[in-house]
């Protein structure tokens, strides 16, 4: 079963630093984009960075100059490193990777549970 895990999270206050981070399983065969994604209570799911397999970035203009994606292939793992953070950054943060499963098996999207990140004012 593919698995993606998220961790870190947590509470911060306003104009700190958190890291979230996210593991996807061995089952895997391989994994190209992986991205992160972020919903504030109550409200849609919006993405917030990418980051290619070959390492090229992309980031939402909400959190540009704020947030550094980062990812190990080796490891499997995607990391988002959270500076100067707000409020409104305050929600769930979920992993999300495009993948496949078997090296024959159609590419598709995968995701994680959701990392909670809270900060306070």
């Amino acid at each position: 079963q593919v698995q993606l895990v998220e961790s870190g999270g947590g509470l911060v206050q306003t104009g700190g630093s958190l890291s979230v981070s996210c593991t996807a399983s061995k089952t895997i065969f391989k994994i190209e984009d992986m991205r992160w994604h972020f919903q504030a209570p109550g409200k849609q799911r919006e993405w917030v960075a990418t980051i290619t397999a070959d390492g090229r970035s992309s980031y939402d203009d909400s959190v540009k100059g704020r947030f550094t994606i980062s990812r190990d292939n080796t490891k499997r793992t995607v990391l988002l490193e959270m500076n100067s953070l707000k409020p409104e950054d305050t929600g769930l943060y979920y992993c999300n990777a495009v993948a496949q499963r078997n090296y024959d098996s159609d590419w598709r999207d995968y995701w994680g549970q959701g990392t909670q990140v809270f900060v306070s004012s």
